[in-house]
């Protein structure tokens, strides 16, 4: 039985109460409350997602955020952006974006917001905090975190914004800065399946969704990529200094391994900037470290033993220990060269 106007108002209120004291949510149960009060009102479908009619608000426009963006700029959608840095949203600017000074003012012109930052806290701020996403936030608006983040978290912010009459996605990505630039990432959707449906206009835009179930899915999806990763990075970077040492030219050894068993996207798009030296971020160390850490602090939850990740974690954390945490993931050969006192590219010995 649908629920009366009044008893819709009286459990909105408490929610209120209970996850924001702000009087910035007074407006959106208002509007809550006396849509409800006919009970013999139908519930309205949403407006299609399109260009036209959907407001987009993006949050955070670093090395992949940026691009992501770009591409819903380019397809012609109305949208705002934040980025803590002003300078790192001129770009998007400079396309045709709006610029707003915290996450709750992109959320006040917004019907999607897209989040993207660096950690969870971070997630925490911009979409829980004091300023955050779901301050003002509209009722039946939708907020898709794409941050690789706890999926505790995700679940925590799916309630607080079903509790507003908002729906949440936590929408993890994998591909790297170039998936971001081409719109070829593998998009890991938890949430709703009719709200991740409604959405296919603007994954579109930034690559492929693959639907992993309820809210923290998608999360989890994320952090079984980031092992495998992980693990292959470690298989891929001993393996090159395994064919140097061996005497090998090691282009040669890479372009024999590629069409084989041992073939990877890692080795696509990380070995010949290997060869390079070529270690700039398509992927930071530092968030890698925290992701690793996230896996690690699940399996010690599930009671799983992962090895290989712990290895990759640690030999990870040797490149933040050495200060190399703003480079990017590929620099893990760094680790490899210290510890055999070698260099790939050098005369083996």
């Amino acid at each position: 039985m649908r629920p009366s106007g009044l008893s819709t108002c009286l459990l909105l209120n408490h929610c209120r109460k209970s996850f924001f004291s702000s009087a910035l949510l007074l407006p959106i149960v208002a509007r809550l409350c006396s849509s409800s009060t006919s009970s013999s009102a139908t519930m309205a479908e949403p407006t299609p997602i399109n260009p036209s009619t959907t407001k987009i608000g993006w949050i955070g426009t670093g090395v992949m955020g940026r691009s992501m963006c770009g591409h819903l700029v380019s397809a012609g959608f109305s949208v705002t952006v934040f980025n803590r840095t002003p300078s790192k949203a001129q770009s998007l600017v400079d396309a045709g974006a709006s610029l707003a000074d915290s996450p709750l003012a992109v959320a006040a012109r917004s019907d999607v917001v897209f989040t993207i930052v660096g950690y969870p806290a971070d997630v925490r701020e911009v979409i829980l905090g004091d300023s955050g996403v779901l301050r003002s936030l509209r009722p039946g608006g939708v907020v898709v975190d794409m941050t690789t983040s706890d999926p505790s978290l995700a679940r925590e912010v799916a309630s607080a914004a079903s509790a507003i009459g908002c729906s949440s996605v936590d929408a993890p990505v994998s591909g790297g800065d170039r998936g971001a630039r081409s719109g070829t990432l593998a998009i890991f959707a938890g949430g709703d399946e009719a709200v991740v449906r409604r959405l296919a206009p603007l994954w579109s835009c930034m690559g492929k969704v693959n639907y992993m179930g309820g809210p923290g899915l998608g999360q989890f999806a994320k952090l079984g990529n980031q092992i495998t990763i992980a693990t292959t990075m470690v298989g891929l970077v001993e393996g090159m200094l395994y064919a140097h040492k061996a005497g090998l030219d090691v282009a040669l050894y890479l372009d024999a391994i590629a069409g084989g068993a041992a073939g990877s996207k890692s080795l696509d798009l990380y070995a010949k900037r290997i060869l390079k030296r070529d270690f700039e971020a398509g992927f930071f160390v530092n968030h890698f470290v925290k992701d690793l850490g996230i896996c690690l602090r699940e399996c010690e939850r599930m009671g799983l033993s992962l090895p290989g990740l712990a290895l990759a974690h640690q030999l990870y954390l040797s490149l933040k220990a050495h200060g190399e945490g703003d480079l990017g993931t590929q620099s893990l050969i760094l680790v490899l060269e210290r510890l055999n006192n070698m260099k790939l590219g050098e005369d083996a010995k």
